[in-house]
């Protein structure tokens, strides 16, 4: 006699029981990788690029200036031009000293005076041009008065010749001398306060 099988086909309840392992195997697949300690590293590593990035840029903020690129280059020109005008005036003075220690011959120091004409005859010209920009009325006035001043101390080295070359004792000469210092002097002087004025504004 053959049994009866109330169930025609047995075999459809294995299908759901796969499918659940299979979630159940999934599941716990996500959960070790959610608990791995590789997505730690990345949130860890994205949080300090942030970081890092905030204080690049505030750090950049901090440091860029307000002082417009023409007005900076003029700036760093006219100190430039200062320390050779210092460097030029200590030649002066140096080959006055030798004469007047009797170090040099008189030809000798007449040559260097004479050289001393031409080289500031060329200084003004390098002084003088280009200037700050035309747009900084401020630092176009203050440029006229150093040209003044520039223009003063060439006209002293001419005078220093003129005193070596007098028939005097020497008067003519220590006041070219005297005028020369005062005039080098304040054009060094204005010189760094316009640029402490410039900077600071």
């Amino acid at each position: 006699m053959q049994n009866y099988n109330s169930d025609p086909k047995p075999g459809r309840l294995i299908l759901p029981l796969v499918l659940i392992g299979m979630i159940a195997t999934t599941y716990t697949f996500i959960n070790r990788v959610a608990t791995n300690n590789d997505i730690e590293l990345v949130l860890s590593d994205t949080t300090t690029t942030s970081t890092a990035q905030e204080v690049i840029d505030s750090t950049t903020s901090t440091t860029t200036t307000t002082i417009p690129e023409g007005i900076v280059n003029y700036l760093e020109e006219i100190t430039g031009e200062k320390i050779q005008a210092i460097e030029l005036g200590k030649k002066v003075l140096e080959t006055n000293q030798r004469w007047d220690d009797k170090v040099t011959t008189y030809q000798e120091a007449q040559v260097e005076f004479e050289e001393f004409i031409e080289d500031f005859a060329s200084f003004v010209i390098i002084f003088t041009n280009p200037g700050p920009p035309s747009t900084n009325s401020s630092l176009v006035s203050s440029h006229e008065e150093l040209t003044i001043l520039v223009n003063l101390i060439a006209d002293d080295t001419v005078e220093l010749l003129e005193g070596l070359t007098a028939p005097d004792t020497g008067e003519r000469r220590a006041a070219a001398l005297e005028s020369f210092n005062s005039n080098l002097d304040l054009f060094v002087e204005r010189i760094e306060q316009l640029v402490a004025s410039a900077t600071s504004s």
